[in-house]
């Protein structure tokens, strides 16, 4: 069977489905693996690389011929159709933000995996890609912070006078959060923390950080994730979170809850009230923003309250593409965990008896398998958005809420 993996298309996309060292892994399998040209240069890793690894390089993958396709970001429906029917595809799926695609790949007849459903298990750690490019995305933060803020992370003693520690405050103790605890503190700042779940105040501790406990509701769903607070609640939870955000010389948010638009945590006028200079990351800014006003890509300077400065707001954006290699190596080997799971004497065929498979699979066999997105394409469809609704069907397996829109890399995503 021919397994394909094709040069990224989005504009600032970088990482690659498949790096030189998980083509030899395939190709173990059984897979006949063929490599678009330049598909992994962005990474590090040329042409001869993927030959040497036991890969065919093209110039032009001819997606009709694929049995397997891995993918970074999610598909265009264009692409969806041009796979042919009872393909594999495995990579982000996006589905809450991409029905049109979801309902190209039902059409089609494609099995799709979804990287973003992979169930919450210990199993599947090893295939779990927003874990993977959580921790990249959480470490690019910190260094993004600390290249704007104009003075030291550490402390230092000299003999000209005592340097202070920076303040770093972190709101969502995910994998992505807690990276950046423990980045900025490696950086020798004084880290504190917050997350609306209480089972992460030992996890940022064992960071090194100073967990900020505020008089809150439990808000923790299944599986680790987060869950939308109430509309009083989280303006209460932004009043008590006020004085922490002002000491703080640099602020990072990473929070998120699957399925629904980014939580707002910090408002303008909390940004107003921190000192001059200081630095405020939004990681989740691509999936609606935590902090009122960031916008993806964008450094945008904020007058303080006092008038005597301005507070520069980052709204991250493709943070794990930003570190190409790793982040491609640790995709690469969450896609091919997941392909080598179903892949049996250089056959691919998934058995959805297997909870990773079910919980994993988007659609199959003409059918929408995730039933939240099913769901949302029944709604569109009722609005007139689509001229027919996709059949569902049960996946036989555990059926997470769809994922936020947008780099996985973005938010609370819970810890196991």
């Amino acid at each position: 069977m021919k397994a394909g993996i094709r040069r990224e298309t989005l504009d600032g996309e970088r990482r690659v489905a498949a790096t030189p060292e998980t083509v030899k892994q395939l190709v173990g399998l059984g897979l006949d693996v063929e490599v678009e040209s330049g598909a992994g240069l962005a990474s590090g890793h040329s042409d001869p690389d993927y030959v040497a690894a036991g890969a065919s390089v093209v110039n032009s993958l001819a997606l009709g011929a694929l049995d397997v396709y891995c993918h970074v970001r999610p598909l265009e429906p264009s692409t969806a159709g041009a796979l042919q029917r009872g393909s594999v595809t495995i990579g982000l799926g996006s589905p809450s933000s991409e029905l049109p695609t979801v309902r190209a790949l039902a059409v089609g007849g494609i099995t799709s995996f979804a990287l973003e459903l992979v169930p919450r298990i210990s199993r599947a750690q090893s295939m779990d890609a927003l874990t993977s490019q959580a921790l990249v995305a959480g470490y690019r933060c910190v260094l993004e912070a600390a290249m704007r803020l104009p003075r030291f992370f550490p402390l230092y003693m000299t003999a000209a006078g005592t340097i202070p520690p920076a303040r770093v405050l972190v709101l969502g103790a995910g994998v992505a959060g807690l990276q950046a605890i423990g980045t900025a503190k490696r950086l020798g700042a004084r880290v504190s923390a917050n997350d609306i779940r209480p089972a992460s105040a030992d996890e940022v501790a064992s960071m090194g950080g100073t967990f900020i406990k505020l008089d809150l509701e439990t808000a923790e769903a299944s599986g680790g994730y987060a869950r939308e607070l109430s509309a009083d609640r989280g303006a209460l939870q932004r009043a008590l979170l006020a004085p922490h955000v002002a000491q703080a010389d640099v602020l990072i948010t990473t929070a998120a809850v699957p399925g629904r638009r980014a939580p707002l945590l910090v408002t303008r006028e909390m940004v107003q009230g921190m000192r001059p200079g200081s630095v405020v990351v939004d990681l989740a800014a691509e999936s609606g923003g935590n902090v009122e006003g960031s916008i993806p890509g964008q450094d945008i300077p904020i007058p303080t309250g006092d008038g005597q400065g301005t507070v520069t707001l980052v709204g991250i954006k493709d943070a794990a593409s930003a570190m190409p290699a790793d982040a491609s190596r640790l995709f690469a080997k969450n896609v091919a965990n997941l392909l080598a799971l179903m892949t049996r004497d250089g056959a691919v065929s998934p058995d959805f008896s297997d909870e990773v498979l079910a919980g994993t699979c988007l659609t199959h066999d003409g059918q929408v398998r995730h039933a939240p997105t099913a769901e949302a394409l029944a709604a569109l469809a009722a609005l007139g958005g689509e001229n027919a609704p996709v059949a569902s069907g049960s996946a036989g397996g555990p059926q997470p809420g769809a994922p936020p829109p947008g780099c996985p890399a973005s938010g609370s995503e819970g810890v196991r």
